[in-house]
């Protein structure tokens, strides 16, 4: 933990419902951001409210912070979280190949879901409380159950041979988080959006943007300045702020 970043803090927990419910529990009273980690979630979740699960050794954790400025701009921190996890994961195998960011908060190897992000945050007012940025990561295994269409899931051992430890990997997310989050402050959203895309997954290529209610096929086009997907489509270019993306 020598490389623990100063003004971070640090809870690890055995069991809990899910380290969302507990940032929410915490952020009203937080004096510095910080991360938890569990070795056991019994209610871990992703998008749209769907169950995450997490087999023994799998890597669950959120870090949870009172970010300064409105609602558009906190939420670009889902790219920031990316760029982390990508250079965390770069470190665990010792190599970057392989590994790529799927629009708008997967990590992919080798063409499979590794890791996702998950944003939530309170406040009144437009202005933001605290935000959680839940974060898991199949170290060990891979869920069984897929959503038809999506990407499949994949784990670390199962593609590299690499094993780690939730312990040891927060040791190397903690640092990487801290250095982009550092730059995002300072420089804003420019420089993560350069980098996020030179990391993306699929850009240039076709690919579809669906909600629950409509869907898009066009070409990832790019990334634009408030984070939105950008797709060169039949009917024009359209910039899409949320949606799940298929291919």
């Amino acid at each position: 933990m020598s490389d623990w970043p100063v003004g971070y803090g640090r809870r690890v927990l055995d069991e809990v419902g899910s380290t969302m419910e507990e940032a929410a529990r915490i952020g009203p009273g937080l004096e510095r951001p910080g991360w938890i980690l569990a070795r056991r979630q019994t209610r871990g979740r992703g998008r749209r409210g769907r169950a995450w699960t997490d087999p023994e050794g799998n890597f669950a954790a959120t870090l949870v912070m009172r970010p300064e400025g409105g609602a558009a701009e906190v939420a670009l921190r889902s790219f920031v979280a990316a760029l982390a996890l990508y250079d965390a994961l770069a470190l665990a195998v010792g190599r970057g190949s392989g590994l790529s960011l799927k629009w708008p908060n997967d990590v992919l190897l080798n063409g499979g879901k590794l890791a996702g992000i998950l944003l939530e945050s309170s406040g009144q007012g437009g202005r933001i409380g605290h935000l959680a940025i839940g974060i898991g990561v199949n170290l060990r295994n891979a869920p069984d159950r897929v959503e038809p269409g999506a990407v499949g899931p994949v784990s670390l051992v199962g593609e590299t041979g690499v094993r780690v430890d939730p312990e040891e990997f927060l040791d190397l997310l903690a640092p990487a988080y801290a250095q982009w989050e550092a730059r995002f402050r300072a420089q804003g959203f420019a420089p993560i959006r350069a980098a996020w895309l030179a990391r993306a997954a699929r850009l240039g290529e076709a690919i579809v943007a669906r909600t629950a209610r409509e869907e898009w096929r066009g070409v990832f086009e790019t990334v634009d300045e408030r984070g939105n997907l950008v797709l060169s489509t039949a009917d024009g270019r359209r910039a899409i702020a949320a949606a799940e993306v298929f291919f």
